[in-house]
């Protein structure tokens, strides 16, 4: 069975795996965990704060603030 296709859903594809899943886990996160539908990724801690993640947005809205109405530059 293909993961995550377009055109199939999460609910979808533990349903083919497990019909009957309502009656095993208590949500359908959790059954698509167990039987292998979503893993989890490893990642830096760093990446997943926002301020990282936008760092680069706020740094060209302020230089497109600067650019049009001035001020000094930190």
């Amino acid at each position: 069975m293909s993961r995550n296709t377009s055109s199939t859903t999460l609910r979808q594809q533990v349903e083919a795996i497990l019909p009957n899943w309502e009656s095993w886990y208590p949500s359908l996160f959790h059954a698509a965990e167990d039987l292998g539908v979503i893993r989890a990724r490893v990642c830096p801690p760093a990446s997943l704060l926002l301020s990282n993640r936008h760092a680069g947005v706020m740094d060209a809205a302020l230089a497109a603030h600067r650019e049009k109405w001035g001020g000094k530059d930190e």
